[in-house]
């Protein structure tokens, strides 16, 4: 049914949305605060994404906000090409200081972008531009993972491997994959990492024998693979990706771009899970969703390889209009505060229990064929109706939100990654609804 205060839906071309579907039924939302947005009709809607993976410390924050109008009042805009201002690199020096992995990590050189998307695609190319520059000039391809999802460009689709994203789109050549980690044999309904799995990492060898080490510049891989619903590394696979890798002299790279700034309960994955790479992609929560920003860390050991030659040479001949923006490192210098103050980063760790028995008391349920949990972050896979792939995530999704709960669906697996500041009882209110509509769809 229409809602009763509908604009006209014609001319916005919305993006990973069936636009002739959604426009029959819309969906608007109008405003949000804390935990939960407001639809155009006045409805409460609590928010069991972070919006998309990205307000971890929950909407409308007013320290956020003033410093965004602050700073669009002094200085809306600078160029960052041959020019600077204080907020970037401060906003840097501060990042820097709670960098993945923290000071003997050594990842504390910040390139800045506009998105996840821009991140990825950044990285790859630092990587290939520092491989070249410590004479490993052969070492043009880049290895992704199925399953894996690292944005939109043509280096983040080619290095991704969801099938719709690319089906349609020209790759990058010199690319290739390692397997995914999704086991349900073995491995469903676990609480925690799975058991079985770890010599998947040794896939990459399998690919090394292929294309020869001297071609290879990185392997890229989400720690926890998000938007293909939720898959948790195996015991032990990181630790042994980060060990092949560095055999053969290929750079390392984490897509960090939903698990960092708190989403597992650490500052990032790499403290999580204590497996340190070359360079690490974000953005999503750097601003906490409140202004587009993404910012990759590069290893000093990556960074300095480019720093030579005359000082007037340009070291790396790429950047993007709206890196380092003022306004949105005012956002970031404010959500980096929030953070702080609440302990947000560290709070997923206080309430992953509570989130894991809650999610879980869902087994059972028709048609529920596994549950996955890290953090605040959980993935609830749901049987395929007979050819109707994704019909019944679909109408999971949409009785969830008529009964007032955002949650994200990717096929028919549901994706929830609440607010980092969650309390308990809106973790159960989340379940219990869930719960009502999983039946509902059986």
């Amino acid at each position: 049914m229409l809602m009763s205060n509908t604009p006209s839906l014609e001319n916005y071309w919305m993006p990973f949305t069936a636009n002739r579907q959604f426009k029959a039924a819309p969906r608007l939302l109008a405003s949000a605060k804390g935990m939960y947005y407001t639809d155009v009709d006045g409805g409460q809607v609590l928010d069991g994404t972070a919006g998309l993976w990205c307000v971890n410390a929950g909407h409308g924050r007013e320290k956020i906000a003033d410093a965004v109008a602050r700073q669009l009042v002094t200085m809306d805009y600078a160029p960052s090409f041959q020019m600077g201002h204080p907020l970037a690199f401060d906003f840097a020096e501060k990042l820097a200081a709670r960098a993945p992995g923290g000071k003997k990590a050594g990842l504390t050189k910040v390139f800045f972008t506009g998105s996840g998307s821009e991140s990825v695609d950044t990285a790859l190319k630092i990587a290939i531009a520092y491989q070249r520059a410590i004479g490993q000039g052969t070492r043009t391809r880049v290895i992704g993972r199925e399953r894996g999802y690292h944005g939109v460009g043509f280096g983040g689709i080619s290095v991704g491997g969801l099938v719709n994203n690319r089906r349609v789109f020209p790759l990058l050549p010199g690319t290739d994959h390692i397997r995914h980690t999704h086991d349900p044999v073995r491995n469903s309904f676990v609480k925690g990492l799975p058991e079985h799995g770890a010599d998947l990492a040794d896939d990459l060898e399998r690919l090394v024998a292929l294309h020869g080490a001297e071609t290879i510049a990185a392997v890229i891989v989400e720690p926890v693979a998000g938007s293909t619903g939720v898959l948790l590394p195996p015991k032990g696979y990181l630790e042994r990706l980060r060990t092949i890798s560095q055999k053969h002299g290929i750079l390392l790279i984490f897509d960090e771009v939903i698990t960092g700034f708190g989403r597992l309960g650490t500052p990032f994955a790499v403290d999580y899970f204590g497996v340190v790479p070359d360079l690490v992609t974000t953005a999503k929560g750097l601003t906490n969703g409140a202004v587009p920003m993404g910012a990759v860390f590069a290893s000093e050991t990556v960074h300095d390889a480019l720093m030579h030659g005359p000082e007037s040479q340009i070291e790396l001949f790429h950047g993007y209009t709206y890196s380092g923006h003022p306004v949105a490192c005012a956002a970031g210098l404010a959500t980096l505060e929030v953070y702080e103050e609440e302990g947000l980063l560290t709070r997923a760790g206080e309430v992953a229990e509570h989130w894991q028995d809650a999610l879980h008391s869902l087994k059972g349920l028709a048609n529920v064929t596994d549950i996955r949990t890290i953090g605040l972050v959980a993935g609830i896979e749901l049987a395929s109706r007979p050819d109707a792939v994704g019909a019944r995530g679909y109408d999971v999704f949409t009785d969830c939100f008529k009964n007032g709960l955002l949650v994200r669906v990717t096929g028919d697996i549901v994706a929830l990654s609440p607010p980092l500041i969650v309390e308990k009882e809106q973790i159960d209110s989340i379940v219990s609804m869930l719960g009502d509509a999983i039946k509902n769809a059986a």
